[in-house]
């Protein structure tokens, strides 16, 4: 090699040299704390997801105008887990391994919130669920105790269930029920278990039960046996867009009893489906509504629809408060590190969030209550709340 050569090739090897050189003080010297987003961003139930993931981008965006946290700024890193468990846990893995976030925030349906976490506790990253209500999101079943790192915002199926029973009971005066259960679902399968249970022991008996699968679009043939059992009420605890099918058809079979279900109603969707006229005669338990009177919940409205140019839903409010939990976790553990972030969630109490106060108790479910929304020409109509 000529001397021209030999002191080209150093030249280059300099370079190279100071590149990672400066690569490597940019990654040190960084600004950012990487917290990931992992919602339902396509799929069947992506209104929820897309919704909450706003409601968290929307947080993030409050917090980083306001010094962000630690003193610095708080980098989300969003990813889709394609409404499916399978594709929850790859999306978890990714942000988790490849982007290197501190913790995780998400996910609005229970069995992608139960995959999800899985993932969080192998790697023993804090994850704080927005919408994922089963038991089991939380709770190891084998050992049954709260799993070390899953933390959830949203109050569970066992109240929820209780919930709509009672209400049926006592504000609808139903004394039969049938209910149809998504079979793919563990949202839908727990949350009828525990309506059940309340039913039955609030003196209510169940003549029907029904199952079918998501995206299933044709549900008379069921609908067919459940009109023959004259039931007093219709329970169904399934996603916005088999309920919007089931009821608009329950209502041209004639129908009419009242239809009550849980929070995966919640969708704009809803209407768009099922049709206002249909949903007349409907209710769900919810988490939020936006006819709440609170300062912080009429500010988180103005702010939503200002954003984004609608009203939100009760997904869009979890994914705020569920991101503002996580940074407060931060704050308080004046850390980064995943042990003292855990530490510091599993001592939330008292939190004072849009959808209301939150404290966590020990297997990390929040303490909340929840609202009755009734269905009238479309519209979502705040009916009455119930603490826990």
């Amino acid at each position: 090699m000529s001397k021209i050569g030999v002191k080209m090739a150093s030249l280059v090897t300099m370079l190279v040299m100071l590149a990672v050189l400066v690569t490597g003080c940019g990654d040190t010297a960084s600004k950012d704390i990487k917290i990931g987003v992992v919602y339902e961003l396509t799929g069947n139930t992506a209104s929820f997801g897309t919704a909450a993931a706003n409601g968290a981008k929307m947080a993030f965006k409050e917090i980083n105008a306001k010094g962000g946290v630690l003193g610095k700024q708080i980098q989300p890193i969003i990813a889709d887990n394609k409404g499916e468990p399978s594709e929850s846990s790859n999306a978890m893995t990714k942000v988790i391994t490849q982007d290197k976030v501190v913790a995780v925030t998400g996910f609005t349906t229970s069995s992608n919130g139960i995959a999800g976490s899985t993932v969080a506790e192998a790697n023993k990253i804090p994850f704080v669920a927005a919408a994922t209500t089963n038991p089991k999101v939380t709770l190891d079943e084998k050992t049954g105790k709260a799993k070390d790192y899953t933390f959830r915002v949203c109050f569970i199926d066992p109240f929820q269930g209780t919930v709509g029973a009672n209400f049926a009971l006592n504000s609808l005066k139903a004394k039969k029920a049938a209910i149809m259960i998504d079979n793919s679902s563990d949202y839908s399968k727990g949350l009828a278990q525990f309506y059940k249970e309340a039913f039955t022991k609030g003196g209510g008996q169940i003549i029907s039960e029904e199952a079918y699968l998501q995206k299933d679009q044709d549900f008379k043939t069921i609908l067919t046996k459940i009109k023959a059992t004259n039931p007093d009420i219709l329970y169904v605890p399934g996603y916005y867009e088999e309920v919007g099918k089931i009821v608009k058809q329950a209502r041209e079979m004639g129908i009419t009893v009242p239809v009550v279900g849980g929070d995966g109603w919640d969708s704009p969707k809803l209407t768009e489906i099922g049709g206002p006229q249909a949903l007349n005669n409907t209710y769900f338990t919810n988490h939020y509504s936006v006819e709440d009177t609170s300062p912080l919940s009429k500010a988180f409205v103005d702010n939503y629809k200002k954003e984004f140019g609608q009203m939100p839903d009760a997904m869009a409010v979890l994914g705020y408060d569920a991101a503002y939990v996580l940074v407060d976790a931060i704050k308080r553990a004046n850390s980064t590190e995943s042990a003292k972030i855990r530490e510091a969630l599993a001592a939330t109490k008292d939190y004072k969030g849009a959808a209301g106060d939150l404290t966590l108790n020990s297997n990390h479910d929040a303490i909340k209550g929840a609202v009755i929304i009734e269905m009238k020409d479309g519209k979502q109509v705040y009916k009455e709340t119930v603490k826990p």
